[in-house]
């Protein structure tokens, strides 16, 4: 058995240990309220603008704008959105799991848009793989000010034909419990069932149907982000909590080993007591 001072600093060592895990589960979940009341907002938005295009769907002009024509796959563009720390649990290795089935899938090389640190670290050095751009998922600017240097570069690739579909992985935000990684088609834009209701549109069908689609793209790939942080800030809360419940359970073990060994060395000196007394008397 370990001695009583090996026992003390390995429950000094565990404390120290708890109170940052439970710094960080706080931290995580002051984060996440936040998160994810911004995840939410966006919804409603996009899910008028599919609306829209729906009612669009009927008009002639969809099918010849450029952003919806479909071509056979050579080349395919991944925006892979991970975080930009560790200490979330599976958050991370899930999103990557679910990139290389991608990559097996399409069988193409890849031009990648990393968002998150971690992203970024995870495909250096892969194969058939080239990163364009690389931005951190917290950093300064703002989500909208991400997104929309994101959605100008794969317009211009699509449209330049250097890539011939766009994806997004992102960790979708369902409760603090439960996140789903999603892979989404970005481009071709796959329009949504139509109403078969023409309209009239003004100032042309061409430039609404132009200004929709865009919009409609730019706020889902702000809706990604915006459940990708929360999705992250979940998993990290959780991962935290575990940590300090698994040290709790270290601590309450270790206790009841400093206990005994120190029952074991109370009994072993009152042992050595009587004998030396015994001697003495005899």
């Amino acid at each position: 058995m370990a001695s009583l001072q090996d026992i003390k600093r390995r429950i000094k060592s565990v404390t120290n240990t708890r109170q940052i895990t439970k710094a960080m589960q706080l931290v995580a979940a002051s984060k996440l309220r936040r998160y994810a009341q911004a995840a939410t907002l966006p919804k409603a938005y996009v899910d008028a603008a599919n609306t829209l295009l729906a009612n669009l769907g009927a008009s002639a002009e969809v099918a010849q704008n450029p952003l919806y024509q479909t071509r056979k796959v050579a080349n395919a563009l991944t925006i892979l959105v991970a975080g930009d720390r560790t200490l979330a649990g599976p958050y991370n290795s899930n999103i990557f799991r679910a990139f290389n089935e991608h990559l097996k899938t399409l069988g193409v090389p890849q031009t990648v848009i990393s968002v998150g640190r971690r992203a970024g670290h995870q495909i250096i050095g892969v194969r058939n793989i080239d990163e364009i751009a690389s931005y951190s998922i917290e950093g300064g600017v703002g989500d909208v000010e991400l997104a929309q240097p994101i959605l100008e570069q794969i317009i211009d690739k699509f449209s330049a034909g250097d890539v011939d579909v766009v994806h997004i992985i992102y960790t979708q935000y369902n409760s603090t419990v439960s996140q789903e990684i999603k892979i989404k088609q970005v481009l071709p834009v796959v329009s949504p069932t139509s109403s078969g209701v023409a309209s009239e549109l003004e100032p042309s069908p061409e430039a609404v149907i132009d200004l929709v689609t865009k919009k409609l793209l730019e706020s889902q790939i702000l809706l990604a982000f915006l459940e990708s942080r929360a999705s992250e800030q979940a998993a990290r809360m959780i991962a935290m909590m575990n940590a300090s419940d698994n040290a709790d359970d270290l601590i309450k073990d270790y206790t009841l080993d400093y206990n005994n060994a120190r029952q074991q060395a109370i009994t072993q000196e009152l042992a050595e007591i009587s004998a030396g007394t015994e001697a003495m008397n005899a």
